[in-house]
């Protein structure tokens, strides 16, 4: 899989395969989404209140509005009004917060451990602003406050009559004094009217001013995201992608060679033939007991999950044909009558069973002659720590062994043991799982199978 793209097909058998270990580790998701909820997000509750503000009001202004409600100076005056145990104006700064709406509302929201408490809160934060805001423009609003500007703009529009009548009484232009009278003159209307703006700039800021808050907050009826159920869910989707991912990974790394060139390649020598195996359908299945052992196989962890599904084969013979064909490559490969070794990799299940159909086939080969019969000896060695035994009767190593379990590098091993056994690796017998069907005896093959082989008449595989 190193090289191919990843499918749908693919993230499809991991589900498939490695159900069990998924459903625990979402399982063990879910857990720590919870306790989470616990330790780091503890229930909480939000409720709003609303102030309403009327008059004209630009965005920014709304803005500005919105930031003195969370001011230290509101939150001060609603904390010493609430009076909580244990919470300061600090703590109960983080824990409000406002926002500019349509229609010149300021949202006030606030959160706490319980829908009563966040109620409170947001109530008490909306009442403090509206009184901060007016104690802030003077917020005086009686009727004797509004006509008492109204009443100075008709005074200085009089004034103003009476500085044009005086101006024009004056002798303009013929003596020094009156020149002067008619600058000082206009130099008060000028001030009179600058009076007038700040006026009119301050009636409104005084409008603007009368906030009121929109009756009560609703008490909430639910959590404020993060729910504990959302962090639940939250962690067994985190956990499940990353177990997903994590296969995907190790898939991309894996260095184990899958093809039969490939494998020859590692163990320098050649290919002498394929052969199936019936009744594995995972593929390569680790040995053991104990609990480790049956978690893992409980897991589904002790199989591959990459490994292709078996096909369906032939019937016993077609399969027996496959392992004469090999002994008679074998036989004819040797130049002298010899016994050999069957190399097995430890913990391939698969190539384990070729192997002894092989001795079995060799030592039952019609074809053969009965000194070069029982020739086949097999041991599994270690791919971590390889050790072949040394030459003594057997002058000669067949390494069998199955297709997508084993590197280049623990194949060079396997090689370099044989070698230092002094045993020449004649060749390599590929292994793979297949779906048998129902059996049929070797005296009875297919109507379309041929079990001639072609052999040499006096081909031998040498004797001890």
């Amino acid at each position: 899989m190193s090289d191919d793209q990843i499918r749908l097909a693919t993230i499809g058998r991991i589900l498939r395969r490695r159900w069990r270990l998924l459903a625990v580790l979402a399982v063990v998701g879910a857990l720590f989404g919870y306790g989470t909820s616990v330790l780091v997000f503890p229930q909480r509750y939000t409720a709003a209140a609303s102030v309403l503000l009327p008059g004209q009001w630009e965005e920014r202004e709304l803005l500005t509005q919105a930031q003195v409600a969370t001011s230290s100076s509101v939150v001060d005056r609603a904390a010493a009004e609430l009076d909580w145990k244990g919470v300061d104006a600090a703590e109960l700064k983080d824990k409000v917060s406002a926002k500019a709406t349509d229609g010149n509302i300021i949202k006030i929201l606030g959160t706490a451990e319980s829908p009563e408490r966040a109620q409170q809160l947001s109530d008490r934060m909306a009442e403090q602003f509206v009184a901060f805001s007016a104690r802030l423009t003077g917020g005086d609003t009686d009727s004797g406050a509004a006509s008492g500007p109204e009443a100075l703009r008709k005074k200085v529009e009089a004034t103003n009559r009476r500085i044009s009548d005086l101006a024009e009484a004056a002798d303009p232009g013929r003596t020094v004094e009156g020149v002067q009278a008619r600058t000082s003159l206009e130099k008060l209307r000028a001030s009179l009217e600058e009076a007038m703006k700040k006026l009119d700039q301050a009636e409104t800021v005084s409008s603007k001013a009368g906030m009121v808050v929109m009756g009560p907050s609703p008490r909430p009826t639910g959590e404020a995201p993060p729910t504990r159920n959302q962090l639940m869910i939250g962690g067994a989707v985190l956990f499940l992608l990353a177990a997903v991912i994590g296969h995907l990974a190790a898939a991309r790394m894996n260095r184990r060679l899958r093809t039969e060139p490939e494998i020859a390649a590692a163990l320098r020598t050649e290919l002498l033939g394929t052969v199936d195996v019936p009744g594995e359908r995972h593929g390569h299945r680790s040995d053991g007991g104990g609990p480790r052992a049956w978690i893992r196989r409980f897991l589904g962890m002790d199989t591959r999950w990459d490994a292709p599904v078996p096909q369906r084969s032939g019937d016993e013979a077609s399969r027996r044909i496959r392992y004469r064909r090999v002994c008679a490559r074998l036989r004819n490969k040797l130049p002298a009558p010899r016994r050999l070794l069957v190399v097995v990799p430890n913990g391939d299940e698969i190539a384990r069973r070729a192997a002894d159909q092989l001795v079995t086939e060799a030592a039952s080969d019609p074809a053969a002659t009965a000194a070069s019969r029982g020739y086949l000896r097999v041991v599994e060695v270690s791919v971590t720590r390889p050790m072949v035994p040394d030459r003594d009767t057997e002058s000669g190593a067949l390494v069998v062994l199955s297709a997508g379990n084993w590197t280049a590098g623990e194949l060079t091993g396997i090689a370099e043991a044989c070698a230092d056994g002094r045993h020449e690796v004649v060749g390599v017998v590929v292994a793979g799982a297949v779906r048998a069907r129902p059996a049929r005896s070797a005296d009875q093959p297919p109507e379309k199978a041929t079990l001639a082989l072609a052999v040499r008449g006096n081909a031998t595989g040498g004797s001890a």
